[in-house]
């Protein structure tokens, strides 16, 4: 698997990334959670795709974040440093979804049984103790942080919390919507045609939310506005959603229930 991420000069961060593509054990969690996501609950992607554009998103969150003036939790509370944030953030959004390979209910849970010795063999050598527990228990706060509903502790795990739920464009809704689940979530998801992250104005991160249809405000603000307004990075964030051109395209002929 390509990841396709910019290490830039972070060495710790491409030292991990290199590890992860050429680790055999997680790549068939990846596709063990697709087939449970896909084939037997029908909802979307939630492998390799996934994993790679949340990882990204996640990245550049971070980054635009600390361009910004905003200091990670690593480095406030453990006095390590921003490359130490992004391996964290890349990390946890690798195995925030193993769990799924057990069960699509409960996945932030069933995650952390994976997760836990997965982080210290990827880790180990690249970070010593004891930062090497620091930075596990960190990715594991952030996996179980990505529940909608859970509380997060740092600012990585709402990095994470909000990189997930941008994995929301147009291409990615087609399955269930192929399989005719026919309701406001796929409907909605099938509204966006894609999603920016970019340097804001009034704050460090701006995330613009290009929709074909009014549909898709169901997306921004019941999944997108949920999260972020549950996360450790809501006050460094703004979102903008808009359509463009005059009219909007047509998702559904007739509707019957």
């Amino acid at each position: 698997m390509d990841f396709n991420i910019p290490t830039k000069e972070n060495a710790k961060l491409r030292m991990l990334i290199d590890r992860v593509t050429a680790n055999a054990e997680l790549v068939q969690l990846w596709k063990c959670a697709n087939i449970n996501a896909i084939d037997r609950s029908g909802i979307n992607d939630h492998g390799e795709v996934h994993i790679r554009i949340v990882s990204n998103a996640a990245l550049r969150i971070l980054r635009l974040l600390v361009r910004g003036g905003v200091v990670p939790s690593v480095v406030k509370d453990y006095g390590l440093t921003a490359d130490d944030a992004e391996v964290v953030v890349v990390l946890a959004s690798c195995l925030h979804d193993v769990g799924i390979a057990v069960h699509r209910d409960d996945h932030e849970q069933y995650s952390l049984i994976f997760a836990y010795p997965k982080s210290r063999e990827l880790l180990s050598g690249i970070y010593e103790e004891p930062d090497l527990t620091t930075l596990t228990c960190e990715v594991m706060n952030a996996i179980i942080s990505h529940d909608v509903d859970e509380v997060c502790l740092t600012i990585e795990a709402g990095v994470v919390k909000v990189a997930d739920a941008l994995d929301m464009a147009e291409g990615r809704s087609r399955i269930p919507f192929d399989l005719g689940k026919m309701d406001i979530h796929s409907v909605s998801a099938m509204a966006v045609e894609s999603v920016d992250i970019e340097e804001g104005t009034e704050r460090p991160v701006r995330i613009d939310v290009k929709l074909a249809n009014s549909a898709g405000i169901f997306q921004v603000d019941e999944l997108l506005r949920r999260k972020l307004q549950n996360s450790s990075i809501k006050n460094y964030v703004e979102i903008s959603a808009r359509i463009e051109g005059k009219t909007e395209r047509r998702l559904i002929g007739t509707y019957r229930l």
